[in-house]
């Protein structure tokens, strides 16, 4: 088995957080963060507890908070993209010993493919080499 790389992972919070701040067009106001949260996820956090959790994330280096008066707003220093590359690939790394076949097996398993999938799939393998 491969050995895990070690990189900054997110708490199940701080990712509902993070998929908010990089869905969101430019820098997101903390109280838009607030109430996106509650409208997709159904949490109703307290502002002190989104503020908790924005200090980790800035402390993990994925997100700059600022004030402009008395709006507060989180800017993302990581790209979605980019973290969502390196945590499918720590986790193919440790789990499938960094086999794309193992992974793309398991990720198959149980789901039925259309063929426009199955192209799209097929399409990606040929330009891989």
């Amino acid at each position: 088995m491969s050995k895990r790389t070690v990189f900054t992972e997110l708490s199940v919070c701080e990712t509902l957080i993070m998929r908010q701040i990089w869905a969101y067009e430019g820098d997101i106001p903390v109280q838009t963060l607030i109430a996106k949260l509650n409208e997709e996820y159904g949490k109703n956090y307290a502002r002190t507890t989104v503020v908790t959790f924005l200090s980790k994330l800035k402390d993990k280096k994925f997100v700059e908070t600022y004030r402009v008066g008395k709006m507060s707003y989180a800017k993302a220093l990581r790209t979605e993209k980019d973290y969502r590359r390196q945590v499918i690939q720590d986790d193919a790394d440790f789990w499938f010993d960094g086999k794309p076949s193992a992974l793309l097996a398991s990720l198959l398993e149980k789901r039925k493919l259309t063929k426009d999938e199955a192209s799209k799939i097929e399409e990606l393998i040929k330009n891989a080499k």
